[in-house]
């Protein structure tokens, strides 16, 4: 239920008396003023207010009547009506046979700012909504009928199947614009789309499925409209709540493996890292040491990085050997020698499909130099 308060009463009282040369006053539905262009008076009864407030109608005082009562000065008090409904007194101070003509228009106007005002805070209250039962849906137990048919009723549509999007936003103060205005871009741009942001640099963005999108197009796009975007995770389709929150939990490891692996990526696809991820998410377990200990054969004989990058490009090129030579820049032969070369130091063939996979894998594990670094998926 909507009631008057002391900002929006006073707001009515400037706004209303930046035209008016008559001291305005507006009460609640106790009769007790809560704004006036006489600050003194503000949180006392105003017993004009009262006989409104008990008859429903307009009370015009003159200067006897006002004399007789309290804390009263001449001039028109009339009922202030929300949705119908009496939720407080309109004063204006003067000689009411002066203030007949234009009292109603007052009215009227502070009426408007009260509707304006209630359809603001029931906006405000959606959104707040609208976030909490998405953090909801997304979280344990988020399957909940009670929580669904919420969602549904407030046009959430829970049913879609969507996309997550992860987006990690940089931490300098003033260096781009906040995750709500990237929130309310991305809404207002696609619809049904959900967002939901868990810290002041990270935001969860979920798309219908059904919208055809170009990832590395909208990158660009955001990053050319000043959002500082540091790299955004993406996944896959996912159908119904537990499909998404499954999606999340992997683009969220993606995030965090792109930061630490692909620091100079911005655009990663859960498509194109989804194995190795699933092997970072177990990088501190005793299980991985074993696929790690090749590469980490090579990498001690490797003093210039030169057969860690032709790795690197074997596994870029999945394994065909002119597109790999040809992007090294060196002939088919010095290739040969070079994976003989990882060959005799790792104990693995990367010329037979089960030692470039375990190499592959490796690769996938080990952080990227600025110097190696590749260009963003």
């Amino acid at each position: 239920m909507f009631e008057l308060d002391h900002d929006l009463a006073q707001d009515i009282v400037d706004r209303t008396m930046a035209i008016l040369p008559n001291n305005v006053n507006v009460m609640d539905s106790q009769g007790l003023i809560l704004g006036s262009g006489e600050p003194e008076r503000i949180n006392t009864r105003h017993e004009g207010a009262q006989l409104v407030l008990a008859n429903g109608r307009v009370v015009e005082i003159d200067e006897p009547t006002a004399r007789r009562l309290k804390g009263v000065q001449p001039g028109i008090n009339l009922p202030l009506l929300h949705d119908q409904r009496l939720i407080g007194v309109l004063g204006i101070t003067g000689d009411p046979a002066l203030l007949r003509t234009y009292a109603e228009l007052v009215r009227m106007t502070a009426e408007m700012l009260v509707s304006q005002r209630h359809q603001q805070a029931e906006q405000q209250w959606r959104r707040q909504r609208c976030d909490d039962l998405l953090a909801l849906l997304l979280g344990e137990g988020g399957d909940s009928p009670r929580l669904v048919d919420e969602a549904r009723q407030m046009g959430l549509k829970p049913q879609l199947a969507r996309i997550p999007y992860l987006f990690e936003l940089g931490l300098e103060a003033g260096a781009g614009q906040d995750v709500d205005a990237l929130s309310a871009w991305l809404m207002s741009r696609y619809p049904d789309s959900w967002c939901v942001s868990a810290a002041q640099t990270s935001l969860l963005w979920c798309r219908p499925a059904s919208l055809t999108l170009d990832d590395p197009r909208l990158l660009e796009r955001l990053v050319g409209l000043g959002w500082d975007i540091q790299r955004v995770a993406v996944g896959g389709p996912a159908e119904g709540l537990s499909g998404l929150r499954r999606c999340y939990r992997r683009v969220s490891d993606l995030l965090a493996y792109g930061r630490d692996i692909l620091p100079a990526s911005r655009l990663l696809t859960l498509d194109r890292y989804r194995l190795p991820v699933m092997l970072w998410r177990h990088r501190n377990e005793d299980a991985l040491d074993e696929l790690l200990s090749p590469l980490h054969k090579v990498l001690a004989k490797d003093g210039n990085g030169q057969l860690l990058a032709t790795l690197r490009s074997w596994c870029e090129h999945d394994g065909q050997s002119q597109a790999c030579a040809d992007a090294l820049g060196i002939h088919r032969n010095s290739l040969r020698y070079r994976m003989e070369r990882i060959a005799e130091l790792s104990g693995v063939d990367p010329l037979r499909l089960d030692g470039m996979l375990s190499l592959y894998l490796a690769v996938q594990l080990l952080p990227q130099q600025p110097a190696t670094q590749f260009a963003p998926e």
